[in-house]
């Protein structure tokens, strides 16, 4: 037996139950893995209120990273002893022990700590993904701007380093005076404390006019509106969460009018729904922490039995950086 956390009913913090339970053999493309240490991310709260709605009873999250234990027939890529890391459906990783599909779980480089691949994974493989890939039509060059929401959080600390590494301009948004610091400190060229500033005519006055090429944009309902507002003509809105709540139903026609823009929803999921392809971005990802151009920035540990308290205080904006639960 070990112990993992689980849902019956989706509801809020308190739905997160620390229980016994069974871990057996891996089957065909799977693996067994005992954690090191779990990441936390804002997803795990969408799948535990519903938004993103799971069959019960469920497990919760995403990431992790640990020692594989068994590997089940037809897994080539990893072998008994490995230090590995995944960021993965379906979720379930909150957990000391789970078995789970091998296709997005990957060798840990041994210069990089278990602390360090439980809290990037998932963060980095998008921060990946978003600024490699969900590109505008005019491409990116240095130089240019952008502008990236929540940039004190996990995935947002890891971009602002990745983004000025390749010559961007990364103009932050953050919930208070000490987070656009935190930012800025991590590469962004100029924060805007988006609480008491209004962001879309802050980054009129920095691009001297002009907007920006792309928002990456994980808050949602609240900025939705503001961030099509930054965008140069063609530029490109980046929607990648909802921290704020779903983005409500706007007019097409309201994207001409504001500059021919286009708009993409974008999941990491997709993006590693391949074994070469996760393995690809997980180089990418390896190479730039690896190489110090990129600082996974660890600011919250709670132990998996305060899953609950580390909820309440990712939903009350009381975290920066990546936060992870730590197993007993």
């Amino acid at each position: 037996m070990t112990l993992a956390v689980q849902i019956s009913q989706h509801g809020g913090p308190e739905a997160l139950q620390v229980v016994d339970v069974q871990v057996g053999d891996p089957g065909p493309g799977q693996v067994r893995i005992r954690h090191r240490a779990v990441g936390l991310n804002f997803i795990d709260v969408y799948h535990r209120t519903g938004l993103y709605p799971l069959t019960m009873p469920a497990g919760i999250g995403m990431e992790g990273a640990g020692v594989i234990e068994a590997v089940g027939e037809g897994v080539t890529h990893l072998k008994v002893g490995d230090r590995a890391a995944y960021a993965s459906n379906p979720p379930g990783s909150y957990a000391e022990a789970r078995v789970m599909p091998a296709m997005c779980v990957c060798r840990l480089p041994d210069a990089i700590a278990f602390e360090t691949g439980a809290a990037m994974m998932l963060k980095g493989l998008t921060a990946q993904y978003l600024l490699k890939k969900a590109r505008p039509v005019e491409g990116l060059e240095p130089g240019d701007f952008v502008l990236f929401h929540a940039a004190a959080g996990g995935v947002g600390l890891i971009a602002c380093q990745w983004a000025r590494a390749l010559g961007l301009r990364l103009i932050a948004t953050a919930g208070s005076d000490a987070k656009c610091q935190l930012a800025l400190a991590n590469g962004a060229a100029h924060a805007i404390n988006y609480r008491n500033e209004d962001f879309a005519a802050r980054v009129k006055d920095i691009t001297g006019g002009q907007g920006v090429k792309v928002v990456y944009d994980s808050v949602g309902k609240d900025t939705w509106d503001g961030s099509l507002d930054c965008l140069r003509p063609f530029g490109l809105m980046v929607s990648f969460g909802n921290a704020s709540g779903p983005v409500p139903p706007f007019a097409p026609a309201a994207l001409g009018a504001k500059g021919s823009l286009y708009v993409t929803r974008q999941t990491l999921f997709t993006h590693i729904r391949t074994r070469e392809a996760t393995q690809a971005m997980a180089d990418e990802l390896f190479a730039v922490v690896a190489s110090g151009q990129v600082k996974i920035h660890i600011a919250q540990r709670y132990a998996l039995t305060d899953v609950q308290q580390a909820h309440r205080d990712l939903e009350a904006r009381k975290t920066t950086g990546s936060t992870i639960l730590t197993l007993p």
